[in-house]
């Protein structure tokens, strides 16, 4: 897969971190597969710096948007401690089939419901929802627009699980548009229509959260214009 220099990804770039805008189809680490993964050019970002930036979350291989790297030891301190407490807010595009199942809000709502392992027989990553064993998992979501069996959502995880969003929309009867794993079986589409839209991170205690935006992919910006106007 041909995809852009690291150095043409990124969308914010200051003395502790580096925002990227991550294309689909692209590992953040190195996994099961044989594709590349980002990190072994992390090296190509140092601007300088006597170290190379690391990873300060992650996101799926499939899902495109924002990525956050950690320029040094303490800005990876950090950004580690934002996460662990949620205080940095991540909102997620994604374009779902409307299926009969669906329990969709017109205008949106709450989705809680337990995740766990789907099953010790299959890959780790994979996921199901899981009254019994699951952890708490909370998605709030909005409706941005509807088109025949399609609905553009807003998500945003107010928890970090595994494969969160996919599997909370797939319980919901409203599976991403391109999900390999969750999705329709019969969907043709090549990429997974999730897309790490913004982040508002609140990095420097006496200045304002900054807010940060990773443009849409045309596969879907194209959906979001058609769906919304």
């Amino acid at each position: 897969m041909t995809q852009p220099p690291l150095q043409d990804m990124i969308i914010y770039r200051d003395a502790l971190m580096l925002v990227l805008n991550k294309p689909s189809g692209v590992p953040v680490h190195a996994g099961p597969g044989k594709l590349i993964p980002l990190d072994v050019h992390f090296e190509d970002l140092r601007f300088g710096l006597p170290q190379k930036p690391e990873l300060a979350h992650r996101l799926d291989k499939d899902t495109s948007g924002c990525l956050i790297l950690g320029r040094h030891a303490q800005a990876l301190k950090r950004l580690g401690l934002l996460f662990k407490n949620n205080a940095i807010e991540k909102t997620y595009h994604a374009l779902v089939h409307i299926t009969p199942e669906s329990q969709l809000e017109q205008d949106g709502g709450v989705i809680d419901l337990p995740l766990g392992p789907k099953s010790e027989r299959t890959s780790s990553w994979w996921m199901k929802v899981d009254h019994e064993r699951g952890k708490p998992s909370v998605t709030h979501y909005r409706v941005l627009g509807r088109f025949d069996e399609y609905a553009y959502l807003e998500l945003k995880p107010q928890t970090g699980r595994t494969h969160q969003l996919r599997v909370h929309c797939q319980a919901m009867g409203c599976p991403i548009l391109g999900d390999p794993i969750y999705g329709l079986s019969d969907d043709p589409t090549t990429h997974l229509h999730l897309h790490a839209y913004s982040v508002t991170i609140p990095l420097y205690p006496k200045k304002e959260p900054l807010h940060i935006t990773a443009p849409l992919p045309d596969y879907i910006g194209d959906w979001y214009t058609k769906i919304t106007e």
